[in-house]
């Protein structure tokens, strides 16, 4: 486990503090106030790109760290709004300084092919700016732009999203809730569409979930008094039982995925997904009230 899953892990369950999580995140924040260093653990690309970014707003979210003055937020909020890795309508999804570090092959780009011009995690960070800045900044007009657009793209869009891009969504929706924002988009509309985008993205499948990179419901909430749950209670209580049944003997779980390349680091970055997936676990046990 490294130190800033053990910061985590303490702040979960042995009543670490805040800070500890904030000073170990502040490590991997560039001058520019994006992410990078590998805190999305399949890209070691130190140079801050968006989704990198996405991971840490990601952590603040999961430790309910809200203070818009703190230095890694205002850095957050700086980077968004330099423009870097932005092209007016998205942020990228993948960059192309990537290439030149260990990395995935799905975080790899062909000559600006695959910079995922979608809305992950694009929806997700407009969310953070609504949420963060100041509401008389250009900043904050930026955001809300963005997400009318994402959200009139979602609602005129009649196919089913990828869970990632689902997952920002859900994120711009918490973030709108928790500024008591009401009037940039309708969200009774957007949770209608998002309870469905969740029904049918998860794997109903539950033969494939030990081998397979598929949707649980975790990826989308973990507990049950989310909004998500009773249309999904069933395979939702069924992933408690999954999680006790398939802890390893080392106490941590098998990781799905290969990056088929560049072995060593990968062996790295699996153990720190085991570790982060070991807590992602652990909390779904504990909110579900099976430990």
């Amino acid at each position: 486990m490294c130190f800033f899953d053990l910061a985590r892990w303490q702040f979960h369950f042995e009543n670490g503090s805040k800070d500890a999580v904030l000073n170990v995140l502040s490590y991997y924040q560039n001058e520019d106030g994006g992410f990078g260093h590998a805190i999305e653990a399949d890209a070691w690309n130190p140079n801050s790109a968006p989704i990198q970014t996405w991971t840490a707003t990601e952590i603040l979210r999961e430790i309910d760290f809200t203070d818009n003055s703190h230095p890694i937020i205002k850095g957050i909020l700086c980077y968004l709004e330099s423009g870097q890795s932005f092209n007016g309508e998205f942020w990228y999804n993948i960059i192309i300084s990537n290439n030149e570090y260990p990395h995935a092959p799905w975080w790899h780009a062909d000559n600006e092919r695959n910079i995922h011009n979608d809305y992950n995690p694009t929806a997700c960070l407009a969310g953070f700016i609504i949420r963060f800045a100041e509401k008389d900044s250009k900043l904050y007009e930026l955001g809300c732009r963005i997400a009318k657009e994402a959200f009139e793209h979602l609602m005129s869009d009649k196919s089913q999203m990828d869970m990632h891009a689902t997952l920002c969504y859900i994120r711009l929706m918490e973030y709108l809730e928790k500024a008591n924002t009401t009037d940039i988009i309708d969200l009774v509309s957007l949770k209608n569409k998002l309870k469905e985008q969740v029904k049918n993205c998860i794997t109903r499948d539950t033969d494939k979930w030990k081998s397979s990179y598929i949707c649980k419901p975790s990826q989308f909430f973990n507990s049950p008094n989310s909004i998500f749950y009773s249309e999904n209670k069933e395979i939702a209580e069924y992933e408690c039982e999954f999680i006790i049944k398939t802890q390893l003997d080392d106490g941590s779980w098998n990781i799905t995925w290969e990056w088929g390349q560049y072995p060593d680091e990968w062996a790295i970055s699996k153990n720190w997904w085991k570790s982060n997936v070991i807590i992602q676990n652990i909390l779904y046990l504990r909110n579900f009230r099976k430990i």
